[in-house]
């Protein structure tokens, strides 16, 4: 037998319905003040209400965020960042897409790192820890909830960079078949 090592992270909470879950779940993360990071499809489809509204139950207020697109880019993160450092954040929520989830990352990085995203651009540079995250696909294929990099093109140059380290690993996922719809989310 090879010897192996797992690693624990994301918990993954899965089932039709499993997205009541994220305000007991974010609860028992210590989650008090998020930024839930979902594109604007999902803020129109009001998804963004029905998540806020599961937050607020178990007593979280949480702050929404979704001036990105389906490729975000360095620009967007720096604008994450500013509203969650404004909103005094202690995590972040990823509803939606991959973009969703690297967007969430990517303000994560430069929230509690500082500097740009281009800082990050590879692995395992991020010095400080970052803050506990929680990812709410609603597409499936992307996988960015299971992994610790965030795909974000330098607004610039359009340049795509990949930026990964193990601190930026969800702590959870909820896997619910009944999430959004993947024509209403990037």
């Amino acid at each position: 037998m090879e010897p192996f090592d797992v690693r624990p992270y994301p918990r993954i909470v899965f089932g039709v319905g499993s997205l009541s879950s994220l305000g007991a779940l974010a609860h028992g993360l210590g989650f008090r003040r998020p930024l839930l990071v979902a594109d604007p499809g999902l803020l129109a489809s009001g998804h963004v209400a029905e998540a806020l509204a599961l937050l607020a139950a178990s007593g979280i207020v949480a702050v929404a965020f979704h001036g990105f697109d389906h490729d975000p880019d360095s620009a967007m993160i720096d604008a994450g960042a500013a509203a969650a450092r404004e909103a005094r954040v202690d995590s972040l929520i990823g509803l939606g897409g991959g973009s969703s989830m690297d967007c969430a990352k990517g303000i994560n990085f430069v929230l509690t790192n500082g500097g740009s995203m281009a800082d990050y651009w590879g692995y395992g540079k991020a010095i400080a820890p970052l803050l506990p995250m929680i990812a709410v696909p609603t597409t499936a294929g992307t996988g960015s909830e299971a992994q610790s990099y965030a795909l974000i093109s330098d607004a610039k140059t359009h340049v795509k960079m990949a930026c990964g380290d193990p601190k930026a690993a969800f702590r959870a996922a909820i896997l619910d078949p009944r999430s959004p719809s993947p024509s209403l989310a990037r």
